[in-house]
């Protein structure tokens, strides 16, 4: 019986020009588990009034980043599809698409149906589940099955947020740049773990108990207006079946896996979400209001990672990189670095094979 593995991450521009940025955004932003409002406001808002303006300031951006193979996400991926594909024991096959863009879902599908796979797994590159990315390209992946009349088996990951090869991947990573030792002697160094945000709505349409979240936890707001989740940290400890979805609830659970393996204590390090848009409340705390939180405390060497992101992209490498350094420094910092993503260093690879090979056993 021959075995499929599909990778699948967020997807990219096919070049960084106002164009190409512009179909992109267009696919990706008329996605309703991206923009969940009905069908005609979300065609008004995205084709008349975000994408016109935001495609030339992305393909700004994108210019930034853009390499000599391209799309830095794309070609991670490509390395990394390579390297799990010469891992992967006789008998199983490896592709990679992308929710938006190319290479798409249907044409990893369609090599791997060509191939004569008859169990697939699905891994969708999100170790945090959210209806935006991990359940938006599982649907893709049922849709395209089925439009292609195939049905093989099918072992699905919606998350790996707990993962321990995920977490030991992260840690190795880390370890190379920073330890507990160092910031124990050192209390203006601190680790911020970045996370890729989401509309606070998707939360509480992702709680299945219909009730938790935000509301059952009862959610507090502090003297600086933030929002604390008491539910995210009851949901991580009593492992309800409102962890099982929710995004912020995992992102504090893969914080605190990493930070236990590496000894961190709990004042060396704070968590936060980039990356929002438009008006609507999205989860906090936001990462460009505590960076200058962190400066005020008299933090002046910090450190920021992105474990919702396993390959560098847009968000890591302008928004962090570039934006969020710029700001620390002009906020009274001193030393920013940024820790890249997994990319495709051996340990996340090797952590890919044993999950695709703990899906059959």
């Amino acid at each position: 019986m021959k075995k499929g593995l599909l990778l699948i991450n967020v997807g990219t521009p096919d070049s960084p020009t106002p164009e190409a940025v512009g179909r992109y955004l267009n696919e990706f932003l008329m996605d309703p588990f991206v923009i969940d409002i009905p069908a005609l406001f979300r065609w008004v808002l995205v084709k008349r009034l975000i994408v016109p303006k935001r495609k030339y300031d992305s393909a700004k951006a994108y210019q930034t980043v853009w390499t000599s193979r391209g799309s830095p996400l794309l070609s991670h991926l490509q390395d990394l599809t390579l390297k799990v594909r010469s891992q992967m024991p006789t008998g199983w096959l490896v592709e990679a698409g992308m929710r938006y863009g190319q290479p798409s879902i249907r044409s990893a599908l369609e090599k791997l149906k060509a191939q004569g796979v008859e169990v697939i797994t699905i891994l969708p590159l999100y170790p945090q589940y959210a209806e935006s990315s991990s359940r938006s390209a599982l649907e893709k992946v049922v849709h395209e099955l089925k439009d292609m009349n195939w049905n093989p088996q099918r072992h699905v990951y919606s998350s790996i947020h707990d993962d321990a090869g995920h977490i030991r991947a992260w840690v190795d990573l880390m370890s190379e740049t920073v330890s507990a030792n160092d910031f124990s002697k050192d209390s203006s160094r601190h680790i911020l773990f970045s996370y890729h945000g989401l509309p606070e709505r998707h939360l509480k349409k992702s709680d299945p108990t219909g009730s938790y979240c935000l509301d059952g936890g009862k959610a507090t707001r502090t003297e600086s207006e933030t929002r604390t989740y008491d539910c995210c940290e009851k949901a991580m400890r009593e492992k309800c079946p409102a962890n099982q979805t929710c995004y912020r609830a995992q992102a504090l659970e893969t914080t605190y896996l990493i930070a236990k393996e590496m000894g961190l204590r709990r004042d060396q390090w704070s968590i936060s979400f980039q990356s929002r848009l438009g008006r609507t409340p999205w989860i906090k705390p936001y990462t460009d209001e505590v960076i200058p939180e962190l400066a005020k405390r008299g933090i002046r060497s910090l450190v920021v990672v992105t474990p919702s992101f396993v390959a560098d992209c847009l968000e890591t490498i302008e928004e962090i990189g570039d934006r969020a350094r710029e700001q620390f420094l002009e906020v009274g910092g001193t030393e920013f670095t940024r820790i890249e993503c997994l990319n495709s260093r051996d340990s996340w690879v090797q952590a890919i094979v044993a999950l695709a090979l703990k899906s059959f056993r």
